[in-house]
């Protein structure tokens, strides 16, 4: 099971390389279910390499011109606030069982699990669904929507302090939407956010003291490697018409946690 771990680790980097994004919400289930950790200390770890991994993933970015800086800011101060304070506050206050239906127990573990099991359906929904906006360089001019990106930063930065995913399925289309940013700047600066507000969710939990760091380097050290060879592949594969098909594989595995964590519990 280590094993396959550590291969499902390098395919999460591949698919952040390939298609910019959507990789990082199989973190969980991977350390869940292969590496066999408790679901609320891999929100946790989760947030540590999906940081990590997209810190690298964004310095390619950055070479070609793809980040911009002040999108980054406007809208990633709120997440980072959202997911600081989440990952400080609201998850340690979730009560070990959650409440009970006959004879099953929810507990915070399986509440979580059950959460990010909708946020993937929810997320295989935007990669199924086709872009019809062709991407070009040639960008809107920018006028920020604050009150409507507070709102989104808000709301993505506590879906990633619950569930520990970068939520880039999120973040992409508002900044297309609400900053008028071309797609692969859109990316790009993504990335950053999703570095950003995961390193400094990890940080803001307070209680690191017991973490494996040995095992975060080598599952990072296996998804970085990833985007490398994801990356390279890009350059011979169009990563939006892998998207839909992972986007399938994707709801398929929300499907499958939440039967796991219900009817076969």
């Amino acid at each position: 099971m280590e094993i396959a771990g550590f291969f499902a680790s390098i395919l999460i980097g591949i698919a952040l390389g390939l298609i910019g994004g959507g990789g990082s919400i199989l973190t969980v289930p991977v350390l869940v279910y292969l590496f066999q950790i408790d679901a609320v200390l891999a929100t946790s770890y989760s947030l540590f390499i999906v940081g990590l991994t997209s810190a690298v993933g964004s310095a390619a970015y950055f070479k070609k011109k793809l980040v911009n800086i002040k999108t980054a800011v406007v809208f990633g101060i709120p997440s980072i606030i959202a997911v600081f304070l989440t990952r400080a506050y609201v998850v340690p206050a979730i009560p070990m069982e959650v409440f009970t239906l006959g004879d099953f127990v929810v507990t915070k573990s399986i509440l979580i699990m059950l959460l990010f099991a909708v946020l993937m359906i929810a997320a295989s929904f935007s990669m199924i669904k086709k872009d019809k906006k062709k991407d070009t360089q040639k960008a809107d001019e920018q006028k920020f929507n604050y009150p409507v990106i507070l709102i989104e930063g808000t709301i993505v930065g506590a879906l990633t302090g619950l569930v520990g995913a970068g939520g880039g399925f999120l973040i992409i289309p508002a900044l297309v939407i609400l900053s008028k940013l071309p797609m692969k700047k859109a990316v790009g600066t993504s990335l950053v956010i999703i570095a950003a507000k995961s390193l400094i969710g990890f940080l803001g939990e307070g209680n690191n003291t017991g973490v494996d760091w040995l095992f975060l380097a080598k599952v990072s050290a296996f998804a970085i490697a990833g985007i490398f060879i994801g990356s390279a592949l890009s350059k011979k594969i169009d990563g939006s018409k892998l998207k839909p098909a992972f986007g399938w594989f994707v709801l398929v595995m929300g499907i499958y946690i939440i039967v796991k964590e219900t009817l076969l519990k």
